[in-house]
């Protein structure tokens, strides 16, 4: 898959980066939410600079991050029990079968 050389700019500061075709609109994506983030941290908390605003844009995704892990997981186990219990439920109707 070929790297496309795009640049995203985030508080005031231009960055070259690579990225596949496929993950481009996703990065353009991402990077207009730290823009977004950026101001609205400036906006409400009187912030004037920006490593502060970004460090809190830092704090907020990483937060986001762990909370969706923690979801994610949560969903696999009870996937994963409801999984368990089908299997024991098919194994019980076919043994009877079996004898």
């Amino acid at each position: 898959m070929e790297n496309l050389r795009i640049n995203i700019t985030i508080a005031g500061r231009i960055y070259p980066l690579n990225a596949s075709a496929a993950d481009e609109e996703v990065v353009r994506k991402v990077g207009k939410q730290i823009e977004a983030m950026i101001k609205d941290f400036e906006k409400n908390f009187d912030i004037k600079d920006k490593q502060d605003a970004l460090a809190m844009c830092a704090l907020r995704l990483g937060t986001n991050a762990e909370f969706a892990e923690g979801r994610s997981q949560s969903a696999l186990e009870k996937i994963n029990e409801k999984i368990t219990g089908l299997a024991g439920e098919i194994d019980e109707k076919l043994i009877p079968l079996r004898d």
